[in-house]
């Protein structure tokens, strides 16, 4: 058999790794609990319906994948102990035997054939990155399975890491099923409790999970969004760790003697969408509030300007409390498919001025931007600053935010003109974020389910069609970044506040697991 070389390298990696996971070795504690404060809502308990990092993660406490994703982006065996690429798109996995779903009933090939199926044929499309060169997933024995891809696939690993394997008994459950508890039978270190929507999941130990019992006999995860009441709950001692520590909390923190910081790095950008598809777009018009007949955002210039008005450098070292890194492209150096070729863009706001004036803007125009509450790290101070930015150099600018359950409706269906995004890029590598926010979207092919500005660039479609190898994808980042079709602003970083009697390190995608949390006593 002859493969390409990055196939070849696929083959080796995975062959590569461990054939097991480590047992934790520490004692069970009979009644030990934790509660987690979540800093955003997840919508829903089903695994498949919606992917957002709010929901991936929590899911992740109930459901296993086949990969498993680990906090420095490393695919680990999980479900699938080892597998190997059998020519250019097939791909065998072995499965582990002697694993057992909640209800009792034994894992097997059936379940994930059943699983990876449904998560790419749900209507929602929500995982239609993943899934989209899935052509067929077969079993050639119960703990046998080779997935087949419409074209070769070098990252199909890092897809199917972010599936999460269900029993086949409930692929045609719906939604109201998972998010009542009688679908939501999982794998995973720990069983559905209850659910109530916008406030908190409730969880108990999988005494049985097969990678060893958490040390948590019962988990919370309360979700409370406001950083104000997140934070009094940890220092009133009803929270155990929180995500997402407000900055102006971090000397109380640090002052405790009971509480602590936990710091991290972290993959996720936060950029501005722009709309480039709507003549005219539905939140920009003249100053005297009369409509356009044209789209400002069409124009390169114009979002270069954009760009240069931002102080980036300003708004993580004040606004964000230097919880962030400025951004220039989807990864740092370093990640796959980061390109020296992209030009940073740097603040300069008598330049914008020049620029705006030469693509016929020099009057400027009104706008409103729009973005979510909470759901990123200060997120509406972040806009609020923008908005003052664009003020400056002649776009009279309004800021309208609301709360995430709202904005996530709208902003990834082109209905704003200018709007606050972000995307944890948890594979790793630019193929996940490009399908995703600019390739153009195509329901059949499954690219752009999260383009709220429409950008349809035919070059970037075309590499996107290709398999993903590195020089292709520094393309895709060149081209994206070089005509500004997304404004990057920065990565945010991990910062989480912990009782000291608490051990976790924090992950680059940002999940918080109440698996990985620990005593500091072990």
């Amino acid at each position: 058999m002859s493969l390409t070389p990055t196939l070849e390298m696929a083959r080796k990696a995975g062959l590569g790794l461990l054939l097991g996971i480590a047992i934790p070795s520490m004692a069970m504690a009979a009644d030990s609990s934790l509660t987690i404060g979540m800093s955003t809502t997840f919508t829903t308990v089903d695994p498949h319906e919606t992917s957002s990092s709010p929901n991936n993660a929590a899911s992740r406490h109930i459901f296993d994948s086949l990969i498993n994703r680990g906090g420095a982006a490393e695919n680990n065996p999980q479900l699938a102990t080892d597998w190997k690429v059998v020519d250019p798109t097939h791909w065998e996995f072995h499965l582990r035997k002697g694993v057992k779903f909640h209800d009792g009933t034994t894992f097997d090939a059936e379940d994930v054939i059943a699983s990876l199926l449904r998560a790419r044929d749900k209507p929602s499309q929500a995982f239609a990155s993943y899934t989209r060169n899935i052509k067929d997933v077969t079993e050639s024995d119960p703990y046998t399975v080779v997935v087949e891809t419409t074209v070769p696939d070098p990252m199909i690993l890092n897809s199917l890491s972010r599936i999460r394997i269900i029993s086949a008994d409930h692929a045609q459950d719906s939604v109201a099923d998972f998010d009542s508890g009688k679908a939501a039978i999982g794998t995973g270190p720990f069983k559905f409790v209850s659910y109530s929507p916008g406030d908190r999941l409730v969880l108990e130990r999988n005494d049985d999970y097969f990678a060893g019992p958490s040390e948590w006999k019962n988990v919370t995860l309360r979700m409370i969004p406001d950083n104000g009441a997140r934070l009094a709950a940890l220092l009133s001692g009803d929270l155990d760790l929180i995500e997402t520590m407000p900055a102006e909390g971090v000397d109380r923190v640090e002052n405790s003697d009971n509480l602590q910081l936990i710091r991290g790095q972290s993959t996720r950008l936060v950029f501005l969408g722009v709309n480039v598809m709507d003549t005219p777009t539905a939140f920009i018009t003249a100053k005297d509030g009369s409509k356009l007949d044209k789209n400002p955002l069409q124009d390169e210039r114009v979002r270069r300007a954009l760009l240069m008005s931002i102080n980036r450098p300003a708004i993580v070292d004040r606004v964000m409390q230097k919880n962030g890194t400025v951004a220039d492209q989807f990864v740092a150096k370093g990640y796959f498919g980061h390109s020296d070729a992209v030009k940073p863009v740097k603040y300069d706001p008598e330049g914008a001025k020049k620029l705006l004036e030469d693509a016929g803007w020099g009057d400027g125009f009104k706008m409103t931007i729009q973005g979510p509450a909470g759901r990123y790290v200060n997120d509406s101070a972040v806009l609020q600053a923008v908005g003052q930015m664009f003020s400056r150099i002649g776009i009279e600018t309004s800021v309208e935010v609301m709360p995430w359950s709202m904005y996530s409706k709208k902003y990834t269906t082109g209905d704003y003109s200018v709007f606050l995004g972000s995307w944890g890029i948890n594979t790793g590598e630019v193929s996940n974020p490009a399908l995703a926010v600019v390739a153009g979207r195509d329901d059949e092919k499954g690219t752009g389910r999260y383009n709220g500005g429409g950008v349809n660039d035919p070059e970037i479609n075309k590499l996107l069609d290709e398999a993903p190898r590195k020089p292709l994808l520094e393309k895709v980042s060149e081209l994206t970044f070089n005509k500004l079709w997304i404004l990057p602003l920065h990565y945010e970083n991990v910062v989480l506040a912990a009782k000291k009697s608490i051990s976790y390190a924090p992950r680059g995608d940002k999940y918080t697991l109440a698996y990985d949390v620990k005593s500091a006593a072990n």
